[in-house]
């Protein structure tokens, strides 16, 4: 492919004769051999680009248009690794859970004795949305900080919750008499999924954003969602009306869509490098330090990310807890000489048989959450931890630290917080 490019520095003159600024703009024209394309910065500093011919094929044309629409400005390189895999299942994702719907919708209708009309619809799912799934938004919405902690292990979550109150509704016609009691309990669980995935949207999409861009990554991934949910709303209609027509035919395809719609979710969450710090991400970090002697980025732990018990212990890492009160962790007898061996730290740690408890003051960042998580991985091959080997892992952690942090912060980790879920900080 030959490339031809030429700039022209252009000087404009000032309004003002007295002023000695001069407004400079540049220009420069791409020229392939399919496209040309001139380039230009404006005066103010604004750029524009301005196609002068055109010859490719149509095909051609229309991925670019496509790719303009549906993925944020400057992709690939606009996004972090993953963008494309979890906007793939997310589109597939949309599809079936709106497809999903239609069958719930039909059901609760003939579940009421009603003709499925479209008005009668939006009736009954504007009462059953009024009642009882504002009650599970508002249980769901106290959840916020175990959210921003685990935002991937929630956004599973309110899809295994929004399925399981769409089978609920799938399943009211087999009982008539419950028909409140059930569509009523699946409008519920679907209440506090519609909270956890849009409490969870934002961190998701901040793991992506490499360029500042979140407001073009949000847009671009509604528009994705509107496309496959009304191609999802299509497909449901087609199976309402034939192979879903009878009970019978729900109770194999909804298992079969909803499956589909979890997988998808689960994935899209895999794909999803999360850069903050929390207790679980926090303790593979320190577990791969320690073994290895190296970082990992965002990137790289996203796999290995357990996303439904991320609370579990890893043992080369400490044993450590995070977020118990500060006088169920430590006796009070303890507090004084854990102060003199961890002075001037925001950290205190009490070393048990089974694990280590570490509470956080109030202002603790992320580099702090992983000082003492060091120091308890440092003494957990200890037989019996005395204040000797606490001190001796606590001089050892300070000695790797000043190489550590500005690793970590190099391959992406944002150490200025910690997100532990509970929120439990002791401050004297």
């Amino acid at each position: 492919m030959n490339s031809q490019e030429n700039i022209k520095m252009q000087k404009n003159p000032p309004e003002n004769p007295l002023s000695n600024d001069v407004a400079v703009s540049v220009s420069w024209t791409e020229t392939s051999d399919t496209v040309s394309r001139h380039f230009f910065f404006q005066p103010d500093g604004q750029f524009s680009v301005k196609v002068l011919d055109d010859s490719r094929p149509v095909v051609h044309k229309v991925a670019e248009s496509f790719v303009n629409q549906f993925f944020p400005s400057g992709f690939p390189y606009s996004v972090n690794e993953g963008y494309l895999r979890y906007t793939q299942f997310r589109a597939l994702q949309h599809f079936s859970s709106a497809a999903l719907s239609v069958l719930s919708t039909q059901s609760l209708l003939y579940a009421a004795g009603l003709r499925p009309t479209p008005a009668q619809a939006t009736a009954v799912s504007w009462v059953l949305k009024d009642g009882m799934q504002h009650m599970g938004k508002l249980i769901c919405s106290n959840l916020g900080a175990r959210m921003d902690s685990e935002p991937k292990r929630w956004r599973v979550l309110a899809d295994v919750l929004y399925d399981l109150g769409t089978g609920l509704e799938i399943l009211s016609p087999l009982y008539p008499s419950l028909f409140l009691e059930t569509a009523g309990l699946g409008n519920f669980a679907k209440g506090m999924a519609v909270v956890a995935a849009r409490a969870t949207r934002l961190p998701i999409y901040s793991s992506f954003a490499k360029e500042g861009n979140l407001s073009d990554l949000f847009a671009k991934g509604e528009a994705i969602s509107t496309v496959f949910n009304v191609l999802g709303l299509g497909a449901g209609i087609q199976l309402v009306s034939t192979v879903c027509s009878s009970m019978q035919g729900k109770m194999v395809v909804g298992p079969l869509l909803s499956i589909i719609h979890v997988y998808c979710v689960r994935e899209e969450m895999r794909a999803a490098p999360v850069n903050t710090l929390n207790p679980q991400r926090t303790a593979m970090i320190v577990e791969e330090f320690l073994k290895t002697g190296k970082v990992s980025s965002p990137a790289d732990l996203r796999y290995k990310e357990n996303l439904l018990f991320p609370g579990r212990l890893i043992r080369d890492a400490g044993n450590v807890k995070v977020g118990r009160d500060l006088h169920k962790a430590i006796k009070p007898s303890r507090l004084k000489e854990l102060k003199e061996i961890f002075p001037n730290e925001k950290f205190l740690l009490s070393c048990g048989n089974s694990w280590t408890d570490m509470v956080l003051e109030h202002n603790a960042s992320g580099e702090d959450a992983l000082r003492g998580w060091l120091v308890a991985a440092y003494t957990r091959g200890e037989d019996s931890i005395s204040k000797q080997n606490l001190q001796e892992a606590y001089e050892k952690m300070k000695s790797v630290m000043p190489s550590l942090l500005p690793e970590l912060q190099a391959k992406g980790w944002h150490t200025d917080r910690f997100l532990d879920g509970k929120g439990i900080r002791f401050g004297f």
